[in-house]
């Protein structure tokens, strides 16, 4: 019989944090869910670190969205859920996705908790979910689900290097509005830290303003990079 649902998980270099991320899955692949790994040509130790803890671990070219296609052209699950290697699903994952779906709901995602050292790291989150829910826009930070038939019937996630997300829950949302969880993924405010909080806030809301007025995704990807 085939799993209700497939966790995707791209990864290029994780080795740092892909076996605690899996770890935190065993309930839900002990439960029937699939998990697949989609690596895209990692040089450190991170495809090892996944064989016992993921169904699959696949290769395709470098590239989140290139990565999420594959895992989901691979995937067995009636849902799809696609998740960022270092965000950890809150235990009430299943349950949550599944009354959504049971609902009527066609796709959704959950809140988000960034984790960190900086006091600004919760109110970004706030922001966050606040835009996401008046919008009907998810973000990857917030672990999207999708029923795979409108997934596929959306085009997946556009081939495109930067705002994959964006996109995608901009065509979805055309279908429907999403179902919006109050539960909280957790994932690492490690790149906000990295860089800065503030830089990397203003950095965020000009990329996402210039892709509203029609910058190409490519233009923007060289300025996040």
């Amino acid at each position: 019989m085939s799993p209700s649902l497939t966790i995707v998980i791209p990864t290029w270099n994780e080795a740092a944090t892909i076996a605690d991320t899996l770890d935190g899955l065993s309930a839900l692949r002990e439960a029937g869910v699939e998990v697949l790994v989609i690596d895209g040509g990692s040089d450190d130790d991170t495809v090892a670190r996944c064989t016992d803890g993921a169904d699959r671990v696949l290769q395709a070219p470098r590239g989140r969205a290139k990565q999420l296609n594959a895992g989901a052209a691979s995937a067995r699950g009636e849902a799809l859920l696609f998740l960022h290697a270092d965000t950890r699903l809150p235990e009430d994952a299943m349950a949550s996705i599944g009354a959504a779906l049971a609902a009527g709901v066609d796709w959704g995602r959950f809140d988000v908790e960034i984790a960190g050292r900086s006091v600004m790291l919760p109110v970004i989150a706030t922001l966050m979910n606040l835009r996401s829910r008046w919008t009907g826009i998810a973000t990857g930070d917030q672990a999207i689900f999708v029923r795979r038939a409108l997934f596929e019937s959306a085009g997946g996630f556009p081939d495109q290097p930067l705002m994959e997300d964006i996109e995608l829950s901009t065509r979805l949302r055309l279908r429907c509005r999403p179902a919006c969880l109050r539960a909280r993924v957790v994932t690492s405010g490690r790149r906000w830290e990295r860089h800065g909080v503030w830089r990397t806030i203003l950095l965020m809301w000009s990329l996402r303003w210039r892709y509203w007025l029609g910058t190409p995704a490519d233009t923007l990807a060289r300025s996040y990079r």
